[in-house]
């Protein structure tokens, strides 16, 4: 099976790119993604142990059938970023689909816009990389029509560090590198507040820097584009990274973040990862095939077994 891997080329990345160092817009959205209590290992461990017991009693009864190919389009085109969604793509989704009959093309992207862009436009049936609340933004920003037909799992956002092992570490005008997007720039604030760290304004939306109302600790904010935040932590003290990169890099949220966000909180619903595609798409066969194929019991024990609670299946 042919496997594409685009690189983050198009205009507005690059663009995005540039502007990454002079502050966030809400229409600033090359990056990520795709969670607000001090994590622990235990918890996340619970909750990932939580959600392969009701997996194991539900899954029979449950489980969604994955619909035959038929007729002369039996290819189903599939945008991901590397890690998790490409591995659980490849390892998990694409034989079980192949075993009905699809052909699977699984095309893996290096940021957060080209995978929407081309499922707007059609080169792709769906994607599977994004949460909820950055589709809602990408679709508001970018006048995009996308939907999520279903969640399939959670990344923890955390902070982490090369110099800090604790908050008590964390020092008075230390350098915090956040995402720049909307959607994720608010969450790492969020995290932060929610960790008493700063105090923010709390009829706001969509979090960014001026909406700090407290800074006791006099920390130094730095917007960077989502994907390069690993990258950044040999020039800050600490950044707030995506889960999806933060496993790219090596970090693990459960036992590597100084604090991440709790997988049982209820603001992390919105964080959930989904399969998307277009409007109207939502009832295709080939949109309830990937539907069927990724909320699986096989998926579910994929994540449960490879992730460590880096990566929580939500279904």
């Amino acid at each position: 099976m042919k496997k594409k891997i685009i690189s983050a080329v198009l205009s507005l990345t690059v663009i995005s790119a540039l502007l990454a160092g002079c502050g966030s817009s809400a229409s600033n959205v090359s990056s990520a993604a795709p969670t607000q209590e001090t994590a622990s290992s235990e918890a996340t461990t619970e909750a990932a142990a939580s959600s392969e017991t009701s997996g194991d009693a539900s899954s029979e009864a449950g489980a969604l059938e994955i619909p035959e190919a038929e007729g002369d389009d039996t290819t189903i085109s599939i945008g991901v970023t590397p890690v998790p969604h490409e591995e659980i793509v490849e390892n998990v989704v694409k034989p079980a689909l192949e075993a009905k009959g699809w052909t699977v093309d699984v095309v893996a992207f290096n940021d957060y816009v080209q995978p929407n862009t081309a499922v707007d436009s059609g080169d792709l049936d769906a994607n599977y990389f994004q949460t909820t609340r950055y589709m809602e933004e990408e679709n508001k920003e970018r006048g995009l029509k996308l939907v999520s037909i279903a969640g399939i799992h959670l990344e923890p956002m955390g902070l982490y560090s090369k110099t800090v092992k604790s908050l008590d570490e964390l020092k008075d005008g230390a350098s915090i590198a956040i995402p720049n997007d909307g959607s994720n720039e608010s969450r790492a604030l969020r995290l932060l507040a929610d960790n008493d760290l700063i105090t923010v304004d709390e009829s706001v939306d969509l979090l960014t820097p001026t909406d700090i109302t407290e800074n006791p600790h006099n920390f130094e904010f730095v917007e960077q584009e989502a994907a390069s935040l690993p990258r950044t932590l040999d020039d800050v003290d600490a950044a707030v990274i995506n889960g999806n990169y933060a496993m790219e890099a090596s970090f693990n949220p459960a036992t590597d973040a100084i604090i991440a966000e709790s997988a049982d909180a209820e603001a992390s619903k919105q964080y959930i990862n989904d399969l998307v595609v277009n409007e109207g798409n939502e009832n295709s066969t080939k949109s309830q095939a990937l539907k069927a194929a990724l909320q699986s019991q096989a998926v579910k024990d994929y994540i449960n077994e490879n992730y460590n609670g880096s990566v929580i299946a939500a279904f």
